[in-house]
């Protein structure tokens, strides 16, 4: 483990740039990954000035890994990843982890959508070293890929009908963003580009909570119709249970 650093890690509201990254592993191997990204890659990330977001089981496949890492703007990012994958916590265990995967470059770079619409989440949200309990919580993160980039009208759309719709279903709305229009500026890890993404955010407290939701057929009848007019294709939903040490979670 890296050595504690005196540079503090933005509060994740505080990030103004968000990677999703999903990663398709080897059959087996995600709770080999999960417990070497919650014991190793965590507090090294957060001391160069990261911030680790939360880390998640995508509960419709099995090998697949989800997590979200943020900072706090793009001219930070290259340097502080740089610090990371150049330095001696990956080097001692990327041989690991990249034997677990099948493919990593499934990464959506993100911006907040508008001022306030950022995820927030404190340190001390995330169980300390060592916990194996994962907590409460099925994170819903819906990506929804856009005709063109989102305009005020999506906007409003968003912050009123759509969170209101999750909210009487049962959740807490945690944020919203888009695509951000910078060059990635980190080539080493690829990310997915000439895409308009809106990604919706939304905590439900159990896997029930989310079923019973998606089976009252509310989003069908008073979302997705209006929603259709900015879609290029259908949204791409991700259902999410955080691991152990997650600081992102019901």
């Amino acid at each position: 483990m890296a050595e504690k650093s005196s540079v503090t890690a933005p509060l994740s509201q505080d990030c103004q740039v968000v990677e999703l990254r999903q990663y398709t592993l080897h059959p087996g191997q995600r709770d080999v990954l999960v417990e070497l990204f919650d014991r190793e890659f965590i507090e090294p990330q957060e001391a160069l000035g990261m911030r680790v977001i939360g880390q998640f089981r995508d509960l419709d496949h099995a090998d697949r890994f989800v997590w979200l890492r943020g900072f706090k703007d793009m001219a930070s990012r290259p340097g502080e990843l740089q610090a990371f994958y150049g330095g001696p916590v990956w080097a001692a265990h990327r041989n690991v982890a990249n034997a677990t995967m099948i493919d990593s470059d499934n990464v959506l770079l993100l911006r907040p959508a508008w001022p306030g619409s950022a995820i927030a989440v404190r340190p001390q949200d995330r169980a300390r070293g060592g916990a194996t309990r994962p907590p409460a919580g099925v994170l819903d993160a819906t990506v929804f890929h856009l005709k063109r980039p989102p305009d005020a009208a999506l906007f409003a759309f968003s912050r009123e009908r759509m969170a209101r719709v999750l909210r009487e279903g049962g959740a807490k709305m945690l944020g919203w963003y888009v695509t951000e229009p910078a060059a990635n500026n980190f080539p080493r890890l690829p990310v997915r580009e000439g895409v308009n993404v809106l990604v919706g955010f939304a905590m439900f407290e159990d896997g029930g909570t989310l079923a019973t939701f998606e089976a009252s057929g509310r989003w069908q009848r008073d979302v997705a119709p209006e929603l259709a007019r900015w879609l290029a294709q259908p949204p791409e939903p991700l259902r999410l249970a955080p691991t152990a040490r997650s600081a992102l979670h019901a």
